[in-house]
């Protein structure tokens, strides 16, 4: 991935770090200004700086940033310097996010309260605009957004597997197997999703639209990033997937039928096709085999397992929020408005 553009005092001191050796850079300037940026912060969730930047140092966990050398990767002063930032990130989401109470601890009882939390999420929303409502350069913002994690889907899901024994972490094969196209590269979801991109003219590169994209876009995908990519957390981070699979294959038929009402053939609806189907396979697999069977296992994961959940569901109820939102008011939901238009002027 290229480096992302610096949006604040914090990206210029990481991006300035990045470019230099790990053994010889010192981190000081950067941790100050991850000090300044967190005490002035009034939402992280829709912190610029912080978001940007956050998703620039998960990067380097996943495919890597061009031009920074992979040793930084574990470098005990950047993984202290992302510390810092995960910290306030993950305050703000348990301060905000409404949690299911008084909900047993058998794993019938947790996959019931998670199908339940999912089926009282809102209705279509989202979904529900594209299907019957959004522009042709709408269908294009929206797989702009989406592209920041779909075209890395189930990465981040995969780090909890070497953190589950037994079932659960049979149950998490079974499903994200299926994510990686069952062996064929060509029916790998983030494959899939990629075509749809091509059909609609778009750059299918990852990272390609990073710039473009606002803080509570970015937030959705950091929030996976983090849950996967600490062991504490791994209650989270099946909690994430069991409500992300959930509310998955209602919405994806209706986004298909968006496609379809402005002409778009079934290569380009493949993917969400494809979703229809197997999510309603695989969310009763991680409702039930995965998120229940582990707080039967690890009982002391019930609530991070249900947090994990309501976050998925709260996180991306913004960003679906904040794209109807400008949507209905016929502005573009891209970050950069000129460069929105440039991009979408491009592909016609």
């Amino acid at each position: 991935m290229k480096m992302p553009e610096v949006r604040g005092e914090v990206g210029a001191a990481v991006g300035t770090l990045l470019s230099s050796d790990p053994g010889q850079a010192g981190t000081g300037a950067a941790h100050a200004a991850v000090d300044a940026a967190l005490a002035r912060s009034q939402d992280v969730l829709r912190d610029e700086d912080l978001q940007a930047t956050l998703f620039t140092l998960y990067a380097l966990h996943y495919r890597g940033v061009e031009g920074v050398d992979d040793r930084w990767e574990w470098s005990p002063e950047l993984l202290g310097l992302r510390a810092r930032i995960e910290e306030a990130f993950e305050s703000v989401l348990r301060a905000q996010v409404d949690v299911p109470e008084d909900v047993g601890a058998s794993g019938d009882d947790v996959a019931t309260a998670l199908f339940a939390l999912a089926a009282a999420d809102g209705g279509p929303g989202l979904s529900g605009y594209v299907a019957k409502r959004a522009t042709d350069d709408q269908l294009h913002e929206l797989l702009i957004h989406r592209s920041v994690y779909q075209l890395k889907e189930a990465d981040p899901h995969t780090w909890a597997i070497p953190r589950l024994a037994g079932g659960p972490k049979a149950a998490l094969v079974e499903i994200q197997a299926d994510e990686y196209g069952g062996g064929d590269p060509e029916r790998m979801h983030s494959a899939l999703f990629a075509g749809t991109m091509r059909g609609l003219g778009l750059d299918d590169t990852y990272g390609a639209y990073v710039d473009q994209l606002p803080a509570v876009t970015l937030a959705s995908v950091n929030m996976m990033s983090m849950f996967g990519l600490h062991r504490r957390l791994r209650g989270a981070i099946v909690g994430h997937l069991a409500a992300f699979e959930m509310t998955s294959s209602l919405p994806n038929r209706l986004y298909g039928n968006g496609f379809r009402r402005h002409g778009y053939d079934a290569a380009v609806t493949w993917y969400f096709d494809e979703h229809v189907e197997a999510d309603a396979v695989h969310e009763q697999i991680a409702g039930r085999d995965l998120a229940g069977k582990l707080v039967e296992q690890e009982p002391a994961l019930h609530h991070d397992v249900l947090f994990g959940a309501a976050a998925c569901l709260h996180v991306d109820g913004l960003v679906g929020a904040h794209l109807v939102e400008r949507w209905e008011r016929g502005e573009t939901a891209l970050r950069q408005p000129s460069a929105a238009a440039q991009t979408l002027g491009r592909r016609a």
